[in-house]
């Protein structure tokens, strides 16, 4: 059985379990009707991943892994804010007219800084020191830049992602200030984990660990019926993924060239209302 919807379900029984309500404050998000949108949360989740065990697809419910991927590119590879390069419209409602997300995400990735080895900006600075100096313990990224957060749409959720090299595996820590665990939590871990394939193919490394660190990790008051019936569905065999080996320059990489195989799931989860 997926060992990540083991670890899922185990995450949602702790906060719907032992969580913190914020019934009673006053509260930033709220539903489309007005009403303000309360959660149950936990602080500080850590989760594993071993890509080297399976691919960390939900079976629960089905990721939809291709999507999630073309976000990831749209951030790290594309380093738009604009969300017609963007193949889906999970953006739209932070976006202004011209479709801008203001300096966010990709912006963040694409300002060129200078480094000891020349200027580049923070993703080709992970590319050249996965292949020139793999040890180091200074392979960072960073999105959120306190001069830039009045002029984004939305301040960076997943805001950092620090890599280090254990012999020939590329290991990861993503660190996110919040999340959503029903809309986003699969979707993030799916993202960062093909990040990790990608980079490790183009820098001569296989793929290792994921660490997914969550300082506010909640539940929806509107979620959590939902949740209570998706922990208790069935659970299968992780997917098979895999990515076309002849691709060697990160900038290269397409939706097209991910393989996603026997991925067998539950139904879909329809209409989840989305607090803004």
């Amino acid at each position: 059985m997926s060992k990540a919807d083991k670890l899922f379900v185990t995450m949602c029984e702790d906060i719907l379990e032992n969580g913190f309500s914020s019934e009673g404050q006053k509260v930033r998000a709220k539903w489309d009707d007005g009403t303000p949108a309360h959660t149950i949360k936990r602080f500080g989740i850590v989760n594993r991943y071993d890509l080297q065990e399976e691919f960390p697809a939900l079976t629960l419910r089905p990721t939809a892994i291709k999507s999630a991927v073309d976000e990831m590119l749209w951030i790290w590879q594309k380093k738009s804010n604009n969300i017609q390069d963007l193949n889906s419209r999970i953006w739209d409602q932070w976006a202004d007219e011209s479709g801008s997300i203001g300096k966010a995400y990709g912006y963040q990735l694409g300002v060129k800084y200078k480094f000891p080895h020349g200027e580049m900006d923070q993703v080709d600075n992970v590319i050249w020191q996965l292949k020139n100096t793999p040890y180091s313990r200074r392979i960072m990224t960073n999105l959120y830049n306190f001069s830039d957060l009045m002029e984004m749409g939305l301040e960076p959720c997943a805001y950092s992602v620090t890599f280090n090299v254990t012999g020939d595996r590329l290991n990861a820590v993503l660190n996110q200030r919040s999340q959503d665990i029903l809309t986003a939590n699969n979707w993030n871990v799916v993202q960062y984990s093909v990040l990790v394939y990608l980079l490790a193919q183009v820098c001569g490394l296989k793929p290792g660990e994921l660490v997914h660190v969550i300082a506010d990790a909640h539940i929806y008051d509107r979620h959590i019926p939902v949740i209570k019936e998706l922990i208790q569905r069935p659970q299968y065999p992780a997917p098979r993924f895999s990515i076309n080996p002849d691709v060697k320059d990160f900038y290269e990489f397409t939706v097209e060239d991910m393989k996603v195989e026997n991925y067998e799931k539950n139904p879909q989860i329809k209409n989840i209302p989305v607090a803004i």
